[in-house]
């Protein structure tokens, strides 16, 4: 039997799949860059339109958060990028000082979206890139193609301006001297932001949070659900949490390379692998299969979680013809990497062909990294392997 545990990490310096998979630190770069273009535009632009535009009695900065799979560490290159694209979200969040019993008035979210729209038109002229109106328009966010290979989409959310004060001073942790330096030093909201900078802070503590559509309605929206959820996974499996993670990306990597467009969602990806996760230390390769025989299964049925919206939401977006599908691909997934992991020494390159058939040409083609078991390497590769706890619902604060 074969260890192909190399072909996916390695802590050495070979690039293997785990690091053709992941951005570049270029295209990092570039989208840090296009992000805080964004954040500096918007910021000033929207706290002065505050209250000629939205309403609103006093002037008000908004604040800006990351989310979606770069904040929990999920993000890939697309395995098709003439089709596909890199995604970063990138949430703005108002704290508003009218909260009515549903939310903030209900004119005020056409008015928010309209008002950040037409800002991000400016910008988008500025800086050549495209932003995404009429058909292709999302009714969630604002989308802008920043690159021919990247588009940053970005929701609009408020919170009652309460929740955010409370949220600043339970960051503070500045000595008084400091801090009243600091607040006579710089207006309300610069300090504000020095302030919140003081202590990691990702604002867990914002319990109602509503979401701005094109539409002109609010909805309830928690954008951190998922990603405390995660973080939770990751904590529940201890020392195989970034095992964990790994698995998720290969597995979004296989759903790339099979479906160009459309396929399973990466969060119900996620959630099967979670639910099931069968760790093994130093062996990509065993949890991998081990991921895909739960994948098989979970993606012919719906796909809820308890810590994520209470289980309400199914996350498999699927009909019933499609889940079908996804199910024997998912199933031929976990035969191929058995049959792989199964070959003899001779057979490296049989092994390689295989995994390159499910995964794709970022699967280095180089059998040095396919390593042979011992005897006693085999029964250890067999024998029970790391269960984690059990599942818990999200324990994260907020």
């Amino acid at each position: 039997m074969l260890n192909l545990t190399k072909l996916y990490f390695s802590s050495v310096d070979d690039v293997v799949f785990s690091d053709k998979i992941a951005p570049t630190d270029e295209q990092r770069d570039f989208l840090t860059q296009c992000r805080t273009k964004i954040r500096e535009y918007l910021k000033p632009a929207i706290a002065n339109a505050t209250v000629a535009v939205l309403g609103m009695e006093k002037r008000v900065e908004p604040r800006f958060r990351t989310q979606g799979s770069w904040a929990y560490k999920t993000c890939i290159q697309p395995a098709h990028p003439d089709k596909q694209e890199t995604d970063l979200d990138y949430g703005v969040y108002l704290p508003v000082d009218v909260w009515q019993e549903n939310g903030p008035p209900a004119a005020m979210a056409k008015k928010y979206f309209d008002l950040v729209e037409t800002l991000l038109q400016v910008l988008c002229v500025q800086e050549g890139w495209k932003l995404i109106t009429g058909a292709g328009a999302k009714d969630t966010c604002i989308r802008i193609d920043v690159a021919s290979w990247a588009h940053i989409d970005i929701p609009l959310y408020a919170a009652p301006i309460e929740e955010f004060n409370k949220v600043v001073e339970r960051t503070v942790v500045l000595s008084n001297e400091r801090r009243t330096a600091v607040m006579d030093s710089v207006s309300s909201n610069e300090a504000y932001e020095i302030l919140a900078k003081a202590k990691a802070q990702t604002w867990d503590d914002l319990d109602t949070i509503m979401l701005a559509s094109r539409s002109g309605l609010w909805r309830a929206s928690d954008p951190e659900d998922v990603a405390k959820w995660i973080k939770d996974q990751v904590a529940r499996f201890g020392d195989l949490g970034n095992q964990f993670l790994r698995v998720c990306r290969y597995a979004k990597a296989w759903r790339d390379f099979h479906w160009e467009i459309g396929g399973p969602t990466s969060i119900s990806l996620m959630i099967a692998i979670a639910q099931n996760f069968e760790g093994k230390r130093g062996r990509d390769d065993i949890a991998f299969e081990h991921a895909a025989n739960a994948l098989s299964i979970a993606l012919s049925t719906e796909i809820r979680e308890p810590g994520i919206d209470d289980g309400v939401e199914d996350f498999n977006r699927l009909d019933q013809e499609k889940r079908e599908y996804a199910s024997s691909k998912a199933q031929d997934l976990a035969a191929a990497l058995k049959r792989a992991k199964g070959c003899q020494e001779y057979q490296k390159h049989l092994a390689l062909q295989i995994t390159t058939g499910q995964l794709g040409g970022r699967i280095p083609s180089n059998t040095d990294l396919i390593d042979v078991e011992s005897a006693t390497e085999i029964v250890r590769s067999t024998a029970p392997a790391v269960v984690p706890a059990p599942r818990v619902p999200n324990t994260s604060a907020g």
